[in-house]
């Protein structure tokens, strides 16, 4: 079975939690959860962000519910690396 070690994705979220804080949940998720989140875009009541996820093997439901859960939306997944387990 083929894992993902990195993900790019672009987000639209609120204001809160901040960009700090927004990163800080993501890599506490996972063991070497490394985050680079870079805010592309802001208005009035949201910021679109790029969020880089880089790991061993990461879980992209648990990713993707965080994001939810902190009032988020995920519009596109731009990039994903992912290799095979296979011996």
């Amino acid at each position: 079975m083929a894992i993902i070690r990195r993900i790019i994705l672009d987000v639209l979220k609120p204001h809160q939690p901040n960009a700090t804080e927004f990163a800080m949940v993501l890599a506490d998720l996972g063991k070497q959860y490394e985050v680079h989140l870079a805010v592309i875009e802001v208005d009035e009541n949201t910021e679109t962000v790029q969020l880089e996820v880089n790991a061993p093997c990461i879980d992209f439901e648990l990713v993707q519910a965080a994001i939810i859960d902190m009032g988020a939306s995920l519009h596109s997944i731009d990039e994903v690396d992912a290799i095979s387990q296979q011996d």
